[in-house]
């Protein structure tokens, strides 16, 4: 490992820490001698980095410092760009939109050796998957979600009956032939799943239910540790 990468391991390890770290923690976790830690560590408050303690006490990070993870591995790399292609499959513009613009602030961040393997990496995902729906717009599922906020579905079942629904969105599930709106219809009382290329119309509503968010989410969750396999 190179020693600006070990240096860049041990802020993460300290950062991630519930508690102080002792140099012989740090040192198995790097797979590196005690000697080597107590060095780096006084390499890196030599250079400003807030790291409190002192040998056989255990070191911690000072609250609030924080570096930009620009130094990635290649297989950090290859995670990300597996990650960003497969994005490409779940139908989401928006989503798709937000991959390439991690990728271009990525491209900028790497050093030129590790900018290299972005463009090269072996990597290959299969742009098949679900279709973008036409009607519901996944940014306001999305903003939704986020805030908390109703909506109001024109929806069609898998034998074609039309019904409208007030859903109060809880989740978006990506699968490979459709994507799912996940939530509480008002409707049936109870939790649904809505194929997005089955909403005929879609409105986001003003009411909140911000009130009940907390068990809703609970419940889906628990619902979702429930499913078999």
């Amino acid at each position: 490992m190179r020693r600006a990468d070990r240096l860049f391991d041990i802020i993460q390890a300290l950062r991630r820490a519930s508690g102080p770290l002792t140099a012989a923690q740090l040192a198995e976790q790097l797979e590196v001698t005690v000697r080597t830690v107590y060095r780096d560590i006084a390499s890196l408050q030599a250079s400003r980095v807030p790291i409190e303690g002192a040998a056989g006490l255990g070191y911690m990070l000072r609250q609030g410092f924080d570096l930009p993870p620009l130094m990635f591995t290649r297989d950090e790399i290859e995670a990300i760009l597996v990650g960003t292609r497969l994005l490409k499959r779940t139908g989401d513009p928006g989503l798709q939109t937000a991959a390439e613009g991690v990728l271009s602030k990525l491209s900028v961040a790497l050093p030129p050796h590790l900018r290299d393997h972005l463009d090269l990496a072996p990597v290959y995902v299969s742009p098949a998957g679900a279709v973008t729906p036409q009607q519901a717009d996944l940014n306001d599922i999305r903003t939704a979600i986020r805030d908390r906020r109703k909506l109001r579905l024109s929806y069609v079942d898998a034998e074609g009956q039309a019904t409208e629904r007030v859903v109060l969105p809880l989740a978006i599930a990506y699968f490979v032939e459709a994507t799912l709106l996940c939530g509480w219809c008002e409707l049936r009382q109870g939790q649904r799943n809505f194929r997005l290329d089955r909403i005929r119309e879609m409105n986001l509503l003003t009411d909140s239910f911000a009130a009940e968010h907390a068990r809703l989410m609970a419940e889906w969750l628990a619902s979702q540790q429930q499913s078999p396999a």
